[in-house]
């Protein structure tokens, strides 16, 4: 893949939401405690790395509670 320049630095996906999940994700960024803390030593390709994973994260916790919708009454049919 080729390499963009990037001519702005990547700011924190940080959303001050800061509590982890029953994963140890962050509720907020999605980022692992690792990633949070970490994120100020991290090199470019690997904050785009993060920021891909957290994106995942976020589409799979979407579709596991779309998944599991709630449970509706059946009404039978009236004709």
């Amino acid at each position: 893949m080729p390499e963009q320049l990037e001519f702005f630095p990547i700011q924190s996906p940080c959303r001050g939401i800061c509590q982890s999940d029953e994963r140890g994700f962050c509720r907020g960024c999605m980022r692992s405690r690792d990633e949070r803390f970490n994120w100020q030593t991290m090199d470019d390709a690997q904050k785009q790395d993060v920021l891909r994973l957290c994106r995942l994260r976020w589409l799979r916790k979407m579709r596991a509670t779309k998944a599991n919708p709630p449970e509706e009454p059946q009404q039978p049919s009236l004709f």
